[in-house]
């Protein structure tokens, strides 16, 4: 895996982490009953953002030192995602079909 790959790898785990946990523990000003005129009352009050990014990155830093070892190791190649076989057969190596 180059480094572009890992970067790329942490990013979409890091969003998708991120998407996950915004709204845990998310205090509407519906919740509190101080709706602001003009807004919806399902509008966040406290939103807390800067933890749920330092939340999300130590658990995304897990998932990717886990994904990214598997990757590394081999265990799961991407002929195993392979289901109907458009790759061909794994013994030929020199690049050709047939």
């Amino acid at each position: 895996m180059g480094i572009t790959s890992a970067l790329v790898l942490f990013a979409v785990i890091w969003f998708m982490t991120f998407l996950c946990v915004i709204p845990i523990r998310l205090e509407t000003q519906g919740d509190l009953g101080e709706i602001v005129p003009g807004t919806h009352a399902g509008s966040p009050e406290n939103h807390n953002l800067k933890k749920k990014a330092w939340i999300t990155t130590a658990i995304s830093a897990v998932l990717w030192c886990i994904i990214a070892g598997t990757i590394i190791s081999g265990v799961i190649s991407i002929r195993d995602l392979d289901m109907f076989n458009r790759m061909g057969d794994a013994s030929v190596s020199d690049g050709t079909n047939g």
